[in-house]
């Protein structure tokens, strides 16, 4: 058994190697001025994650859109809040620091002092409900769409959509054909995208990939959303229970 388990860690493993790979080369122009690749500089903690909690096939897979400064930036997990992945998840690795780094974002690792906001309500909906990371990671599995994160010159964040067409296209390229690998690995029932992004990538590479899977979306736990704000874990659960997930 424990053979063909770790068979999936392992093939997703070589996928983000590949994602990284093909992301590496890539550059970016105005507004970006500063780009960060976790999974080059926090490749320790990422590839604990996966090999820990990505074996076996998964029932339902959660999509985010980018790391955060102070989650998957510092810890090299998706949505990765320091105390969700250090005490709860129980990964703590050393992290390296970026190319070019920002006076105003250093990275830090789990050193860092801030907290990620959406993954702490993320995982703490996980964590109040189902208890342990094992029992969560049984059936569930998070990633991110792309591990790439930018910034303009004053060091604020830049979502995809920022960015043009041209530079974003040879990223798409790369993250939908990770996408469409991880959904063939893991095979999952479900697939949810945290956030309307998230979800029309899922469409996409299920569509690529021949998923049969069940597409939905949750509400963002982003605190720049305002409906966020007002009871997310209680709107998600309930947006999960509607789709049939829990």
């Amino acid at each position: 058994m424990e053979g063909p388990l770790m068979n999936h860690s392992a093939n997703l493993v070589a996928s983000s190697q590949r994602l990284n790979k093909a992301l590496a080369h890539l550059r970016f122009a105005p507004p970006v001025a500063w780009v960060y690749r976790p999974l080059e500089y926090a490749w320790e903690p990422h590839r604990m994650f996966l090999e820990r909690f990505a074996q076996g096939k998964k029932r339902v897979v959660f999509l985010g859109m980018n790391p955060g400064p102070f989650g998957m930036v510092q810890t090299g997990v998706p949505f990765g809040e320091i105390a969700a992945v250090r005490d709860w998840m129980g990964i703590h690795a050393p992290v390296g620091k970026p190319a070019a780094e920002h006076a105003k974002r250093p990275v830090e690792g789990f050193d860092c002092k801030r907290s990620e906001v959406s993954g702490r309500r993320l995982w703490g909906l996980f964590s109040e409900r189902f208890g342990t990371a094992e029992a969560f990671f049984s059936e569930h599995f998070v990633l991110n769409y792309c591990p790439l994160v930018w910034m303009s010159e004053t060091g604020a964040n830049l979502t995809p959509d920022k960015l043009s067409a041209a530079d974003m296209q040879p990223v798409e390229q790369a993250c939908l054909a990770h996408l469409g690998e991880v959904i063939e690995i893991l095979q999952p029932s479900f697939l949810i995208g945290v956030g309307g992004f998230a979800e029309e990538r899922l469409h996409r590479a299920a569509e690529n990939s021949g998923s049969s899977a069940i597409i939905g979306r949750i509400l963002h736990p982003s605190p720049a959303s305002p409906a966020a704000n007002r009871g997310w874990a209680e709107a998600a659960s309930r947006q999960l229970a509607q789709l049939g997930v829990w």
